[in-house]
């Protein structure tokens, strides 16, 4: 860990689902260079204990500091839920952001009438991280949280349009976005989700908002690197892209979620232990 402006940005992630925060990241800093780690070994963060997510979170942390980072993006929305405080607890040199407050910022200012509906993992709803941080920017919002563990496998094959993740998606959405308490704002608590955004908007027509935290989360930390004087002075910037297992299936179904080609190559095998 240290204060120099030329270290690359650490950004972990359960599997793939956070190259779409890279990608935000890599479009508002362009010269910023990262370190991307998947920990596609253990996926999916979802079903497991805060505990043990808290613990798979350390360590893939302590990982990303040995290489030397000059901050940290916890783009695992599971991980923003249960592991921020102990991640900046156990390296207080280190400026550590998660994708749950920038999400739930946005999600409330884009809502027109404060109905939020939350859709997310199982554990990152249990933990009841994202109406509470609606609640402290909007306190009348009315939140509404729902899991949807089939949308992770259906982004993972590639299935993010059609007939099949159309009536899907009906199954999960219908009900927070009919009757007299309808939403009118669909915050995508999961990194993988914003790949079923154009399929969401579609369906959900042109009054719901559809908010997802990458494009937000960017903003924070360019505006957080500012602040501490942590800003790359230029030159030339690196994207490293390291996974837990299976290389080639992270290049493979990464084209789901960045319009860059990924190849295998480029993705590196480690071992957390």
């Amino acid at each position: 860990m240290s204060g120099n402006p030329t270290l690359p940005i650490g950004i972990f992630d359960s599997g793939v689902g956070g190259l779409t925060v890279l990608k935000a990241v890599r479009e508002r800093l362009p010269g910023e260079s990262l370190i991307y780690l998947g920990d596609t070994a253990r996926l999916p963060y979802g079903t497991k204990s805060a505990q043990t997510v808290a613990a798979y979170a350390l360590e893939a942390t302590r990982r990303l500091v040995s290489y030397g980072i000059k901050a940290l993006l916890v783009a695992d929305n599971t991980s923003s839920a249960h592991a921020l405080e102990g991640l900046r607890a156990a390296f207080p040199g280190l400026p550590v952001i998660g994708v749950v407050e920038p999400g739930a910022t946005a999600a409330a200012a884009a809502s027109a009438r404060g109905r939020i509906a939350v859709i997310a993992t199982e554990s990152a709803v249990q933990a009841g991280t994202y109406p509470r941080a609606i609640l402290h920017s909007r306190p009348n919002a009315q939140v509404t949280q729902l899991p949807c563990p089939l949308f992770v496998s259906m982004v993972e094959e590639g299935l993010v349009d059609g007939p099949i993740a159309e009536q899907i998606a009906r199954h999960y959405l219908d009900p927070l976005f009919s009757g007299p308490d309808a939403a009118d704002c669909l915050l995508l608590g999961c990194t993988h989700f914003p790949a079923l955004a154009p399929l969401f908007r579609r369906l959900l027509g042109r009054d719901v908002a559809v908010v997802d935290s990458a494009s937000t989360t960017a903003m924070v930390l360019e505006d957080l690197l500012s602040l501490r004087g942590l800003r790359a002075p230029g030159g030339t910037a690196r994207v490293r892209y390291l996974a837990t297992d299976a290389p080639e299936r992270f290049a493979r179904v990464s084209r789901v979620f960045v319009p860059w080609i990924i190849g295998e190559a480029e993705v590196e095998s480690i071992d957390l232990g």
